[in-house]
């Protein structure tokens, strides 16, 4: 079996600018930011350029070859295709493929990008599983088939299209070529990673609104809260809300990604061969995008009402301590008028510093004994309803 090339790839949203800063720091390592020159120039040795070039197109492009022969494209809106030119041993290709992209190429690209907004940490300490694309030629089922399992898969299903077949694994692909010449298979394979993460993506960013509807539903079912859980439940549902702000831009620019990859597919003729294919499948990823957004806006809607009533609980626990410190500063009060008033108040002796301290202690302990009573108050969680019926939710996620 003759393999042609072997890929693998990426997607997370990026600009034209982005693509002109990564192309000034793989030049000569420099970057407008403040960003530190030294780790700069280490980043960029230890990627190992041996080429270096831009593709215009209807999406610009930076093209790099690296010292270990891989080839790698990074184009504008964020897509990267990492490839092995002359693999013998597709596992060893593969795990090369992983280690330079998860390594080398993320630790650069994280430093560079690391002024600004920041990425979710809900997001960032997750595990990507990239699609491994293995390119053969005129390849036999059999051939196939001991292909996926050496890599411990099994076949999902299987496309035959025009000159070419497709078998798919669970995250290993391969495309068979039937022809001699089959013009565009590198764009068919960007245009397959495209889709995937940002399916991917979107299926993330439903599995967080699961997590975070599911940790205030939990409190808000048990109709009840100590004063002393209050403080830590709020910070947590403001932490929510920041995430949600951050990951809520991101969804609004999915949209714009997916109009101009479907109109650079459907007028490019290169991909005929695939339209089959890639037909409707920037329609289903709309589709499943406007549903992450009303998702997402409920899951918004549902945080700011939650924060609104923990918030309305903590003024009342606060209310209710500044009530006790009142109680023990009336205490005082009491115990300097008997002083005052009455004949029996100590002169200022010895036996009238233990009095006083002992009125403090017992202060003291007033007021600590009145603060944990307060803490330990058991508060009543109203419903909290997002701006749609909660059952029906349930039903839809």
């Amino acid at each position: 079996m003759k393999i042609d090339r072997i890929y693998i790839g990426g997607w997370f949203q990026r600009t034209t600018l982005h693509l002109s800063e990564l192309y000034d720091f793989l030049h000569d390592g420099a970057s407008p930011l403040a960003l530190d020159p030294g780790d700069l120039k280490r980043l960029r040795g230890a990627l190992g350029l041996t080429s270096l070039s831009m593709k215009k197109g209807d999406l610009d492009a930076i093209n790099f070859g690296t010292a270990n022969g891989l080839d790698v494209d990074v184009f504008e809106d964020g897509l990267l295709l990492f490839s092995d030119p002359s693999s013998e041993d597709p596992h060893e290709s593969i795990a090369g493929l992983r280690s330079f992209y998860e390594n080398e190429f993320s630790e650069a690209l994280d430093y560079l990008f690391s002024l600004g907004a920041p990425i979710p940490k809900e997001l960032a300490d997750i595990e990507n599983i990239y699609p491994y694309f293995v390119v053969t030629h005129k390849a036999r089922p059999a051939e196939i088939d001991e292909l996926l399992e050496s890599f411990g898969e099994e076949k999902y299903f299987e496309i035959k299209g025009k000159g070419f077949q497709i078998y798919r694994g669970d995250k290993l692909y391969v495309v068979n070529r039937t022809l001699e010449k089959l013009p565009a298979i590198e764009k068919f394979i960007a245009e397959q990673v495209f889709m995937r993460e940002f399916k991917v993506q979107m299926h993330r960013y439903l599995n967080l609104h699961r997590i975070i509807w599911e940790r205030i539903e939990d409190v808000k079912e048990r109709g009840s809260i100590r004063g002393y859980e209050i403080g830590p439940f709020r910070t947590k549902v403001e932490q929510y809300q920041k995430t949600i702000n951050l990951i809520e831009s991101r969804i609004n620019q999915m949209g714009l990604f997916v109009r101009t990859r479907k109109a650079i597919a459907e007028a490019d003729s290169d991909l005929d061969n695939f339209r089959e294919v890639l037909s409707f499948k920037y329609d289903t990823l709309s589709n499943s995008l406007n549903y992450v957004k009303e998702v997402w806006r409920m899951t918004k809607n549902y945080v700011s009402s939650a924060l609104d009533l923990f918030g309305s609980l903590n003024e009342r626990a606060t209310s209710s301590s500044i009530q006790n410190l009142t109680v023990v500063t009336s205490m005082g009060v009491g115990a300097s008028l008997i002083r005052m008033f009455t004949a029996s108040a100590p002169d200022f002796t010895a036996f009238g510093f233990i009095y006083f301290i002992i009125l403090a202690a017992i202060g003291w302990g007033s007021g600590q004994l009145l603060q944990k009573y307060s803490l330990g108050k058991v508060y009543k969680v109203k419903d909290i309803r997002a701006d749609t019926d909660i059952h029906w939710e349930k039903g839809a996620r």
